[in-house]
């Protein structure tokens, strides 16, 4: 693809992220080169959880839980977790205080939107007035949604959830207080304002964006991450990798339009600022250096450790910045899963771990992005370890960025592309329709180019490395 397909492509997908990490309806959040005026953005703030971060700080929760004054707390956790010393750990810290509890533990690893309204159905049922999330990603979504839903608990399930499935509307109560610990180096919600869902019946995910769904406390404890299958460390790292390449090469936030007209309806994602920016290089610092020995050594605390830094910290990058393409087009590869595509995680249904996903297409999609912002691409590649020049053109650019995107995916052994996963060439139709489904400006008035660029960037991830 030429730069200047690539440049017209992001100018036209400057407006937000991916579809369901988005302020707006636009597809993705991409970095381009030109355009400020007086209707982009001239602001942005930083917005995450407070941070907690230590060997043991699980049994500190007992404590806070008192601190709010809470009467009885709700622990959400997966039958997995259950077995965990996270778990155990942070049940024994609110017996240690006295806290009454209880524990919800159906929680559906990729989570929909059934199992999350399963969740919230036990929320509302008892008057729980704060929430501890024990586990993944996966936990700790279905935790923001049934803390949302219970202050909230004349609201219908879709009007929270983001455009175009949902209606998108602000909560007339804040989110109940809710404490994240998570047990896995990846998605970062501990710190986000983002709850994700996959939406079976549309072939696509969708998720709830709001600034009052990001968790009261992160408790973030290295000991929690030590036992995670090979597995779920790999997909997870993708996870944080891609979160911090993204968001370092998301659009600009003074490059965004249109400007708010008040503050609070700034996005919540809002395009890479300096310090976003901050958070995402340091991932990608401590990726190039520990995510091979947390995955070839699964004893080596100090990468393990290091690595569950990289997940909190690229969270808050992210969390401010915003996802574009490995994100956007990961929802229907994850969505419409052929088989379990990995040992680690339950085999009872077709899944694809999310950090897989999102992985499948990034060399694909960063060598597409590399003619908009080259600096940023440049810096990324050396960042995780290339030994690149300054003057390196957006060819020895792109190529060494996906090269070592290529390496990782290798060297760990995970599925080969799409195909690797069960996928055909006959399934990208489906894969291109469900990606721009929920974008209308593409799925209602159809532009030939952008489909075929979503469908063009399916195909050359058939097959990755």
């Amino acid at each position: 693809m030429s730069a200047n397909l690539a440049r017209g492509m992001l100018s036209k997908m400057g407006g937000s992220c991916c579809p369901h990490h988005a302020p707006t309806t636009s597809p993705f959040k991409l970095a381009k080169l030109h355009g400020n005026n007086t209707s982009t953005d001239y602001a942005f703030e930083m917005v995450c959880s407070t941070l907690r971060f230590g060997k043991g700080v699980t049994l500190e929760i007992g404590y806070d839980v008192r601190n709010l004054g809470a009467k009885k707390t709700l622990l959400i956790t997966d039958k997995n977790v259950q077995n965990t010393i996270a778990f155990k750990n942070a049940e024994q810290a609110l017996k240690n205080v006295n806290i009454e509890y209880e524990v919800f533990d159906d929680v559906l690893i990729e989570p929909t939107d059934k199992s999350m309204q399963k969740a919230i159905e036990f929320a509302k049922s008892k008057p729980f007035d704060s929430f501890i999330a024990v586990g993944g990603g996966s936990v700790i979504d279905t935790t923001k949604a049934a803390a949302l839903y219970a202050s909230n608990p004349e609201a219908d399930f879709l009007d929270f959830v983001g455009p175009p499935f949902g209606k998108s509307l602000i909560p007339n109560k804040p989110m109940l207080p809710l404490i994240a610990v998570p047990t896995t180096a990846g998605t970062g919600s501990e710190t986000t304002a983002a709850s994700i869902m996959d939406l079976p019946e549309h072939k696509c995910k969708t998720g709830i964006r709001l600034r009052c769904i990001k968790p009261y406390l992160a408790i973030v404890d290295p000991l929690n991450v030590m036992s995670m299958p090979r597995n779920v460390a790999i997909y997870s790292g993708f996870d944080v990798l891609c979160h911090a390449l993204e968001s370092y090469t998301a659009l600009p936030f003074d490059q965004r339009a249109p400007r708010p007209a008040r503050p609070e309806i700034r996005p919540v994602y809002q395009g890479s600022n300096p310090i976003s920016d901050v958070w995402s290089r340091e991932a990608l610092r401590i990726i190039g250096k520990y995510f091979r020995r947390s995955i070839f050594d699964p004893s080596d605390e100090e990468a393990r450790t290091e690595m569950l830094k990289a997940s909190s910290f690229a969270g808050i990058g992210f969390g401010n910045a915003g996802v574009h393409l490995c994100h956007g087009l990961s929802y229907p590869i994850s969505s419409q899963a052929k088989k379990c595509v990995a040992d680690d995680y339950p085999q009872t249904k077709k899944l694809i771990p999310h950090g897989l996903s999102v992985m499948t297409t990034a060399v694909a999609d960063f060598e597409f992005t590399t003619a908009a912002c080259p600096d940023r691409h440049l810096v990324a590649a050396q960042t995780l370890g290339a030994d690149i020049p300054d003057h390196a053109n957006n060819e020895y650019i792109s190529r060494t960025l996906c090269d070592q995107l290529r390496g990782y995916m290798k060297d760990f052994g995970v599925p080969n592309g799409l195909k690797g996963m069960g996928f055909e060439f006959s399934d990208i139709d489906v894969l291109t329709e469900a990606a721009s489904h929920s974008v209308p400006n593409i799925a209602i008035a159809p532009k030939s180019t952008d489909r075929e660029i979503i469908s063009k960037l399916y195909e050359k991830s058939l097959t990755v490395y």
